[in-house]
């Protein structure tokens, strides 16, 4: 096993020790980080970066969508929005249409914005704004 340098060592720390909460917030960013590639690539023309990021952000939107649990009525029009975002993704990689990009990130953008408010939120409902496993 290849040894980790001490920011992948943190990566992978952060990973290992984050709630469910914080893993979905963190797909979320990863999936805003790959987009704005991928827009950026595209600026610069060069197909292959946009490419990779794409792929990268639709991996991301994939695992949202697989990782849903359908015993929640809100499972059901979520996973539908991922997947028209990974077929706008498709087709913004086909054509490398920037604007589908934009798109797509409003929508995760907008995601991630009302979990990151809901973790706020539920935060704050718990006794001394801490998860109970950490109390």
């Amino acid at each position: 096993m290849a040894l980790l340098n001490p920011y992948q060592q943190y990566q992978q720390n952060a990973i290992l020790n984050a709630s469910p909460e914080q893993l979905l917030l963190m797909l979320y960013n990863g999936a805003v980080r790959f987009i704005n590639q991928a827009c950026s690539c595209l600026d610069k023309k060069d197909i292959s970066g946009t490419n990779n990021a794409i792929i990268r952000a639709q991996d991301i939107i994939i695992h949202l969508r697989d990782a849903l649990d359908l015993n929640y009525e809100i499972a059901k029009p979520l996973s539908s929005l991922y997947e028209y975002m990974y077929h706008r993704l498709v087709e913004a990689n086909i054509k490398k249409d920037k604007l589908i990009l934009l798109e797509i990130l409003k929508i995760i953008e907008d995601l991630r914005n009302t979990w990151a408010e809901a973790i706020k939120i539920s935060q704050q409902n718990k006794p001394n704004g801490k998860d109970e496993k950490n109390a």
